[in-house]
């Protein structure tokens, strides 16, 4: 199955393997690919991940080559999902000294001093690399939340949740990165939360293509859709005309 898109302008995206024996497993248990053939666009968030600078812009501590050119897709995304009544959501990570002192587990994966502090002091906010990468179209209607955490979804990490329940909102769309880390984590705990989770193979990025094909294989298995962008611009289309009929 190819969920692999080129949309954009010039973007390279990873090349998407979903593991043979969870494809057929999943289409098997769902009598095919996708479960959510229909949804309403109205409640529908985009949910963009740790699109920052810390990550986007080379020097920074968690830079990682590639990731930028998910941009055009999450902002086309973004585009599609305000047309149809949905809200934009652009989660921030921070990591602060305060953040260290109580997430003592974090600090064993992070475990030298120099990365702690580089981390910390890239994702203070006010520091340029808590900020959003210049290049994504955020606008005034669109909600802004810092988590600190992995998953945007956890227990005591931000009030996305309750920004989302707020909005009448059950489906969402991840996008951002790592997949295998921060869209993932909110992804599985999206839809243990009773979201309908969808991610986007080529609005989200890591640093390799078997990372990020691990990842969407563990997603599409039990947690979620995994569809394109251009997918998944088609389906909220035609829900829109569903919708206005």
């Amino acid at each position: 199955v190819s969920l692999t898109s080129r949309s954009g302008a010039g973007a390279a995206m990873h090349k998407v393997e979903i593991i043979p024996d969870v494809l057929a497993r999943t289409e098997k248990w769902r009598g095919g690919r996708d479960v959510y053939a229909s949804l309403d666009p109205r409640k529908t968030a985009l949910v963009v991940i740790d699109m920052q600078n810390a990550w986007l812009v080379e020097g920074q501590p968690a830079y990682g080559a590639g990731i930028a050119q998910i941009v055009p897709n999450i902002n086309r995304l973004a585009e599609a999902v305000r047309a149809g009544g949905g809200p934009v959501f652009w989660i921030k990570m921070t990591i602060t000294q305060e953040t260290l002192a109580e997430w003592t587990v974090m600090r064993e994966f992070l475990r030298e001093p120099e990365v702690q502090r580089r981390w910390a002091e890239a994702l203070s906010p006010g520091a340029f690399g808590f900020e959003l990468f210049d290049g994504l179209d955020v606008r005034d209607e669109d909600e802004v939340v810092v988590k600190k955490r992995y998953s945007a979804l956890i227990q005591g990490a931000s009030d996305l949740e309750a920004r989302l329940r707020a909005r009448g909102i059950d489906t969402i769309l991840v996008t951002g990165t790592a997949t295998n880390t921060c869209c993932e984590a909110t992804a599985r705990d999206g839809m243990m939360l009773n979201f309908r989770a969808i991610v986007v193979s080529d609005a989200n990025a890591a640093r390799s293509d078997a990372e990020h094909s691990a990842s969407l294989s563990n997603l599409l298995n039990m947690f979620a859709d995994v569809r394109t962008t251009d997918e998944m611009i088609a389906l909220l289309a035609r829900q829109r005309e569903a919708v206005a009929g």
